[in-house]
């Protein structure tokens, strides 16, 4: 017979060490699981936002209508992106470029595997998007105008210090809630906001804490809150508003999708509407012509006008507000005077009126650098649209 071995005291501290990673294990595997369905789960998951999120949260549909395609300029991508911007269009992942001049395609271009018909997430693009709802709600006669106090809308905003807000307040980002704009960490509202699953509930909860209409602070909450303002206001959700006052009207060609907080749930109006380049650049059209399109008025001129306008009664950094208007943002560069949405990662609709022209990139990343208080790689784009519209006039 064999005798039995004794087990050594290494062998048993070698069991117990595997035992216990083994039982670690198991517990981070649970655990892991359990959190996917929860905000902070998905944010140690997915990490950081993505321009194909829509993938991973529940949508709902922003039906077109009849698609009204884009006449091309006679000349149509004959002139090519110059090489000294080519690089940061590389660096920064850029998927599409598309300029429109004169109400005409006159260059688009696409990369990594995107074209024409790819959805992308605007990011805060969205929120120029719910200024615009707002704007229908006034001539619709369910909002009374901009002055108008939330509380009227949201009984969560009609007592103490939260019944001194009103939708300016909101759509000026001069609200003083107690909302914390930051990107860094799983824990924040903005996070909670990104991947949670009771947008409303979040929200209904803020408190003013600061005077409102006084200094300008960029808070996603108050668009989420703006939006609960609109669909209270008309009854509908934003996306089927929208469809109706806007997306159909301009004969986008594809249906776009707005991401939910969850199945059947709340539109992430901060962010989060999905579409391609050529119908972001309607948008911007459609601002351009002061709220017309093929000669119909849909949206009050006025009011596009009152949006393009800084916000120089309010102070940032102790100076007048002049970069900002109605959730658009604005400036000057090149002595030519721009307006437009921009998103967190490098989503933009460019809005130029000396050239009568609409800019749109979308892509994966944005510069981290700055150059006059704005992402640096603003201005690449800018150029490089510039020197393809000079072309075109010579």
């Amino acid at each position: 017979m064999h005798k039995i071995k004794k087990p050594t005291i290494s062998n048993i501290i070698m069991y117990r060490h595997i035992k216990k990673i083994s039982f670690i294990l198991l517990i981070l595997f649970i655990t892991t699981i359990s959190l996917n369905s929860c905000f902070f789960g998905k944010a140690l998951i997915y990490q950081k936002a993505n321009i194909d999120d829509y993938k991973i949260f529940n949508n709902r549909t922003i039906k077109a209508g009849n698609y009204q395609p884009w006449e091309k300029s006679k000349n149509y991508n004959k002139f090519k992106i110059n090489e000294k911007y080519t690089p940061d269009f590389k660096k920064f992942k850029t998927v599409a470029f598309v300029i429109i001049k004169d109400k005409k395609l006159l260059h688009e271009q696409y990369w990594l595997g995107y074209n024409e018909n790819s959805l992308s997430n605007s990011f805060s693009m969205a929120k120029s998007f719910i200024s615009l709802l707002v704007g229908f709600a006034i001539d619709d006669g369910k909002i009374k105008n901009i002055n108008q106090k939330v509380g009227d809308f949201i009984p969560e905003f009609s007592k103490g210090d939260n019944a001194k807000l009103t939708i300016k307040n909101l759509i000026t980002m001069s609200s003083g809630l107690n909302w914390k704009e930051s990107y860094g960490s799983p824990f924040t509202k903005t996070t909670q906001a990104y991947y949670g699953h009771n947008l409303k509930k979040l929200i209904l909860k803020l408190k003013v804490t600061e005077e409102p209409g006084k200094e300008f602070k960029y808070l996603s909450g108050n668009t989420q809150l703006l939006a609960l303002i609109v669909e209270k206001a008309v009854g509908k959700n934003i996306s089927e508003y929208i469809s109706e006052k806007l997306w159909k009207p301009i004969g986008a060609k594809n249906d776009a999708l707005w991401c939910l907080d969850k199945k059947n749930g709340t539109e992430k109006a901060y962010c989060c509407f999905n579409s391609n380049a050529k119908d972001f650049a309607r948008i911007g059209q459609f601002c351009l012509d002061k709220g017309k399109w093929n000669k119909k008025q849909l949206l009050s001129s006025n009011y596009i006008t009152e949006s393009f306008k800084p916000d120089t009664f309010l102070t940032f950094n102790n100076k007048p507000v002049n970069f900002y208007g109605y959730m658009w943002w604005m400036g000057n560069y090149k002595g030519h005077h721009i307006t437009y949405a921009r998103g967190i990662l490098g989503q933009y609709i460019f809005i130029i009126p000396d050239y009568n022209a609409i800019v749109v990139r979308l892509g994966h990343k944005r510069s981290k650098k700055r150059k006059m208080g704005v992402p640096a790689d603003i201005f690449t784009y800018l150029d490089a649209a510039f020197d393809i519209l000079q072309k075109n006039k010579s």
